[in-house]
């Protein structure tokens, strides 16, 4: 800013004084981007205790489910408050995507203005007889609170009963080779039907998703 007083007072032309704010720009972005990093890294030398406050039970195809878990009020009370103290906050998008997938972004942000972001992607939850919208935004629900705590590195330390404390079990060996000979017989396209579950590969498939996975394709090869 001195350097711009004194372009100015000297009569410097367009051209020197609009490098000179590219030049100011720059610093400042730089500035933002090292007190974020600062920022978060204070926030995580003392994490704040997200605690476990709701039990779900309910029924599947494959019996009774029951796990639990923090809600996200229970996640965004707790983690807002402690960012808030660093100068940081946290915002949330979302959109569902021609393939059906709900998409959620949540992008951490510091006081000055330097930002970064964590995306998920999730086909909408139709467990316990849920409608449309019901599916959809419980799947927002969930991509909110797990991209929240991935954002602020706390993921790890709040895993649902229901993951075992980390990822899903994939499919072992002879359901990969079931999926793969239905999808085959039925002329499926992989990567689409990968998308339709969430996931990468057919590697990635949770087993707790095996049944939905056959069905889907039986379903399909019952329409042919």
């Amino acid at each position: 800013m001195q350097m711009l007083q004194i372009a100015v007072e000297q009569g410097a032309d367009l051209d020197k004084l609009t490098k000179l704010m590219d030049l100011q720009e720059r610093w400042e972005a730089s500035q933002a981007r090292k007190a974020f990093t600062a920022a978060l890294t204070a926030f995580k030398a003392d994490p704040p205790r997200i605690t476990k406050n709701r039990h779900v039970k309910f029924q599947t195809q494959k019996g009774e489910t029951e796990y639990d878990h923090a809600t996200l009020d229970q996640v965004v009370d707790v983690v807002g408050q402690a960012l808030s103290k660093h100068g940081l906050s946290h915002t949330w998008t979302s959109d569902q995507q021609d393939n059906g997938m709900v998409k959620v972004t949540c992008r951490l942000t510091h006081s000055l203005g330097h930002s970064e972001e964590v995306t998920l992607r999730a086909m909408p939850d139709e467990s316990g007889g849920k409608n449309g919208i019901q599916a959809i935004g419980s799947t927002v629900t969930y991509l909110q609170r797990y991209t929240l705590l991935a954002a602020t590195g706390l993921a790890t330390a709040d895993m649902d009963d229901d993951g075992g404390g980390g990822p899903p079990e994939p499919i072992n060996a002879s359901q990969k080779e079931r999926i793969i000979d239905l999808i085959k017989e039925v002329g499926a396209d992989t990567i689409a039907f990968c998308n339709y579950l969430g996931v990468a590969n057919v590697d990635e498939i949770p087993a707790a998703r095996f049944d939905d996975a056959v069905h889907a394709l039986e379903r399909k090869r019952a329409k042919q």
